[in-house]
């Protein structure tokens, strides 16, 4: 892991927004049973919950406060909020926010750097390496996590939880090249440019393509 670092509750304990860069570069490292699939982060996504950071973000799972369904996003830093897309498919994100707010950064795209073999036979419909990962729900396929038995997983200390370990790695140093944008298939304001929450490395195969979400298209 040249380079980089293990992440801290630390590092992880500012706005989503300031932390997401951060994460692109790092390594996200999943054990499932005795089975290792590591991947290089190279496209992410912030949200806040509510009275998390100056505005309010109507695209976050936590937007109108605590459930259930979110509580995760508002544990300490360094957890992993695995959600449900689509009754299909489990999405990882990264929790960061300061005590008491709720945060996550959602890991949209990466490049497997260890374990390619047990991700193609996780994702037996990807034609290529770069598709392993290319995109939230694929990503989480690749790593073996699922909902709801790995939400909550901490990728700090690396506990063991329903089988699996989680462990994540930062850059030593914020990236240069970063690329921000609108955030990926996000409904409403919450997908436009006033919400610049994507962020991911120009001229990766492994970044998800770009699509509006229903009302956020600017108009022609």
């Amino acid at each position: 892991m040249n380079g980089l670092a293990r992440a801290t509750r630390e590092a992880l304990a500012g706005l989503p927004v300031d932390v997401a860069p951060r994460l692109l570069g790092g390594v996200l490292e999943v054990t499932v049973g005795d089975e290792t699939v590591a991947v290089r982060l190279t496209e992410v996504e912030a949200y806040h919950g509510a009275g998390t950071g100056p505005e309010p973000d109507p695209g976050s799972h936590a937007r109108r406060g605590r459930t259930a369904r979110n509580a995760t996003m508002w544990g300490p830093p360094g957890h992993l909020y695995v959600y449900l897309s689509h009754g299909i498919h489990s999405c990882v994100n990264v929790v960061c926010a300061p005590e008491g707010q709720a945060g996550g950064v959602l890991l949209r795209g990466g490049e497997v750097v260890d374990g390619e073999d047990v991700a193609f036979r996780r994702r037996a419909a990807a034609r290529a390496a770069r598709e392993l990962a290319r995109g939230p729900g694929r990503l989480g396929d690749a790593v073996g996590l699922r909902h709801p038995q790995h939400d909550g997983l901490d990728a700090v200390t690396g506990r063991l939880q329903a089988g699996a370990r989680a462990r994540l790695w930062l850059p030593t140093a914020v990236r240069a090249d970063i690329a921000t944008g609108p955030r990926v298939g996000v409904a409403g304001v919450a997908g436009t440019a006033a919400f610049p929450w994507r962020f991911w490395i120009p001229g990766d195969p492994t970044v998800s393509p770009f699509r509006w979400g229903r009302g956020a298209a600017p108009s022609a």
